[in-house]
């Protein structure tokens, strides 16, 4: 009766402890920003996106000049209106969408496309792109070793910041 009991006590925390095992945190973390950021604001944009890290390597060895790229790591970025907003000159209806671009040395090609839940590229449809729009790529001194993404807030909308290493791209939202 000991022994029995020994084994059962003994199988109950080999279960147990092996259910508690969690996974090491992901290279490429997720994340998510929101316009407007402060609380109690009803909300404009969304972006999902994972966040690489460039670990001693360069951006143009991770990512290739006139390529699409899912902007992000893993699953594709996810970009989500929660009112109607003006890109490229076109509405956006609100919804969620994937953010693709076609990053370049002197401008990026940003593209919304209406396929959502994607892993990185590899499903992309151009017959599902909802718009394009080309902006100017600009250099800071300042490298991010990681992608990072934010808002800044104009009087008539937002810009989407997108930068990594020494890159920076600007996209405008407006109301």
């Amino acid at each position: 009766m000991k022994k029995m009991l020994l084994f059962i006590i003994a199988v109950t925390f080999s279960y147990s402890s092996y259910g508690q095992e969690f996974k090491a945190l992901d290279k490429s973390p997720l994340d998510m920003i929101e316009y407007p950021a402060q609380r109690g604001k009803d909300k404009v944009m969304r972006v999902i996106y994972s966040r690489p890290q460039l670990r001693g390597r360069e951006f143009n060895k991770i990512v290739s000049n006139g390529k699409l790229w899912r902007t992000g790591a893993n699953e594709s970025t996810e970009i989500t209106f929660y009112k109607s907003m003006n890109f490229g000159g076109k509405k956006i209806s609100p919804g969620s969408y994937t953010l693709y671009t076609i990053p370049g040395a002197k401008e990026w090609t940003i593209i919304i496309n209406s396929a959502t839940h994607t892993w990185g590229s590899y499903n992309y449809k151009e017959s599902d792109d909802i718009m394009r729009v080309i902006v100017p790529v600009t250099k800071s001194k300042k490298s991010l070793e990681a992608l990072s993404m934010a808002f800044e807030a104009l009087d008539d909308g937002a810009n989407l910041h997108i930068g990594w290493e020494d890159i920076r791209v600007a996209i405008p939202f407006e109301n």
